[in-house]
């Protein structure tokens, strides 16, 4: 799965608004944030191989530092924890729900991965296999990304407009990475990975944050005046 695991992320920022969606961006890739670098430097491993799946031609076949169950517990454990030392002022709450935004990647990873993905080490591997039925995976990356965002924006004045374009480019991305060719190399295919996941990110950011810290201090300064 790839743009589907932004939908967890507007759902986590419509339960708790004082976390970041760009922490939640970050959050909700942050085992594929770690598997990129891990890819470029040889410890993980990827072959590209045309037709592997119906829809993309990736032979994931060794991952264990980071979609191994056991690894995404810890990667989990560590995003929470990471959070609340960073944000002591904010509630517990938002480190869990950073904690379970990084942990819903295995769970929905789960849904449309063959069975590449280990419960611990490289062993035991386990995936349901959506990624052999194009049209059924495209709409679960559709529903989740779209279904997250269009509740995460109901009764939120703003940017809603500029957050629905957002989406429809990302579902754009999407189709390009199911229908398009394949990448030229796994190297190729990390880098870019990595590229996006800043990209969305930033965009993240100066769509919803930036524009609230904005707005918040704009009213800090209206109300010192009065």
């Amino acid at each position: 799965m790839f743009v589907g695991h932004y939908g967890v992320s507007f759902l986590a920022k419509k339960s708790d608004d004082s976390i970041p969606l760009w922490v939640l961006f970050v959050a909700v890739q942050l085992l594929d944030v770690v598997w990129a670098p891990l890819v470029l430097l040889g410890v993980e491993k990827v072959r590209i191989v045309p037709g592997f799946t119906a829809t993309n031609p990736l032979d994931l076949y060794y991952m264990p530092y980071t979609h191994s169950l056991a690894a995404a517990l810890l990667w989990s454990l560590a995003g929470a924890v990471t959070y609340r030392l960073l944000r002591r002022s904010y509630s517990p709450r938002a480190s869990l729900l950073v904690g379970a935004a990084v942990f819903s990647h295995w769970v929905l990873d789960f849904l449309v991965h063959r069975p590449d993905l280990p419960l611990f080490d490289n062993s035991a591997k386990v995936g349901l296999g959506l990624w052999n039925h194009p049209v059924p995976a495209f709409g679960l990356e559709a529903a989740s990304l779209l279904g997250g965002l269009a509740l995460f924006v109901r009764h939120r004045a703003g940017r809603w407009v500029a957050l629905a374009v957002f989406g429809l480019i990302m579902l754009m991305i999407q189709a390009y990475v199911f229908f398009g060719p394949p990448p030229v190399s796994d190297a190729a295919l990390a880098a870019t990975a990595l590229g996006s996941y800043a990209v969305f990110a930033l965009v993240s950011w100066w769509l919803v944050d930036f524009r609230h810290a904005t707005r918040a201090a704009r009213v800090g300064h209206n109300l010192r005046r009065v």
